[in-house]
């Protein structure tokens, strides 16, 4: 009985490692947003990451858990207690994932998005959209991989959310970016184009960083128990995320912002058939997305001029349809896969992936368009999201002041010294926006 209790423990402590570096991740994504963003819309972008896993863990605990596992936390503290608690750490690995769908759909909307709207998207597809998904190939919900087995002789697989977390993010993203629209200025009348250069490398170096070495928590903790951990899922990985750092320095041409995003590209196509790959698999899986990263990220920007400002459809979505479908054909064993996988079953769990996010995702943000607004106006737009919203720059040179405990309407922006005078002032252009 000791011995049970002691395994039960390491379990629970396994868990919770996984569960605090995918949480760690959120803070890569939110610096990826803050260099690729403009400088007028850096403390939006915090802001908006640290509010939606907040409201993200609400939505999940209250709702969202339940829906996709059936599993509710209404009991007693000390029934909670079982196991040392497992199911709680397990909720919290879990919604560590969940809370990853609004902070990629963030990175695509950046710049033009009002707060509050977004928050109650946010609440709405981690308590019921993507939960549904969830149940769906995570807990066997309907019916969907019995079929699937039935049918074609194996499941939907995805070990760690190619599609079930990256996917459907970014799909449901592409729907929330084309009913916003471009930023204001981003492409002219006449076909112009104009670029909104990342306002800071390091930043978006540091993003990068973070989230690569928190997606070694993501995928080899998705065991989501000591006995089920794999060094093939770490080395699988690796190989991947080299994969796509290769193919994105040599396809984007040595652009920064290429290059710091191929490792995720890799990782983001990895992560469903991680556990199933030969290495060299994993490495061919992580090349094709790097390059399939870049490619789509120039077209989709410069020939569709779909302004999908961090490129999240194709690095996400498109890179998560990718890896779907990659698990189907490098986890075969005549690939030296590990077997147990249908390519006809991942095409069908992958589009039913992209039908419930596309659909879901125009239907609410299509909603809440239509009946509260989910974007800046032109002049807060022109402002940025810091100012507008926030009220303060991240290198606070200017604020906006306070009458009676409100923004004073139509109020000059005020500089910011030292201490806590203040003094009126009539910026430049350059000097608001501070692109």
């Amino acid at each position: 009985m000791e011995t049970q209790s002691l395994i039960s423990a390491i379990d629970v402590l396994f868990v919770l490692a996984g569960a605090v570096m995918v949480l760690a991740m959120h803070a890569g994504f939110a610096f990826l947003e803050v260099g690729t963003v403009r400088r007028k819309n850096q403390v939006n972008a915090l802001a908006k990451i640290m509010a939606d896993f907040a409201v993200s863990t609400i939505a999940y605990f209250f709702i969202g858990y339940y829906v996709a596992y059936h599993i509710g936390f209404w009991e007693s503290a000390s029934a909670l207690t079982v196991d040392h608690g497992h199911e709680l750490v397990k909720f919290f690995f879990l919604l560590t994932f969940a809370a990853a769908i609004p902070a990629i759909i963030s990175g695509g909307i950046a710049e033009r998005a009002k707060f509050y709207p977004q928050l109650v998207a946010t609440f709405i597809i981690v308590s019921l959209v993507y939960p549904f998904y969830e149940g769906l190939i995570w807990n066997n919900n309907f019916g969907f991989q019995a079929w699937l087995t039935h049918q074609f002789g194996a499941a939907f697989h995805d070990y760690a959310g190619s599609m079930v977390v990256h996917g459907m993010g970014g799909w449901i993203a592409l729907a929330a970016v084309w009913l916003l629209g471009s930023r204001h200025g981003r492409y002219g009348k006449n076909g112009e184009i104009f670029a909104h250069p990342p306002s800071n490398i390091p930043f978006l170096a540091l993003g990068s960083w973070v989230l690569t070495v928190g997606w070694f928590g993501f995928n080899v903790m998705s065991a989501q128990n000591i006995e089920g951990i794999s060094g093939l899922v770490a080395v699988n990985s690796l190989m991947a995320m080299v994969g796509g750092i290769l193919s994105a320095l040599v396809v984007g041409r040595n652009d920064p912002g290429f290059l710091h995003n191929g490792p995720l590209a890799g990782l983001v196509a990895v992560c469903a058939g991680s556990d199933v790959m030969h290495p060299i698999g994993a490495l061919a899986t992580g090349l094709i997305a790097g390059g399939l990263f870049v490619w789509l990220f120039t077209f989709v920007q410069n020939r569709l001029k779909i302004d999908d400002v961090l490129g999240v459809w194709s690095l996400h979505g498109v890179c998560g349809v990718w890896g779907a479908l990659a698990a189907g054909i490098f986890g075969l064993k005549a690939l030296g896969g590990v077997g147990g996988v249908s390519f006809t079953a991942q095409l069908i769990g992958t589009l039913l992936a992209i039908v419930i996010a596309l659909i879901s995702g125009a239907v609410i943000y299509g909603l809440l368009k239509r009946f509260v607004g989910i974007r800046l106006t032109e002049e807060q737009e022109f402002e940025g999201a810091d100012l507008s919203i926030h009220r303060i720059s991240s290198t606070p040179k200017y604020a906006r002041p306070w009458r009676n405990g409100r923004v004073a309407e139509g109020a000059p922006l005020l500089r910011v010294y030292r201490g806590n005078s203040i003094e009126g002032s009539n910026p430049s252009f350059s000097a608001i926006c501070d692109d």
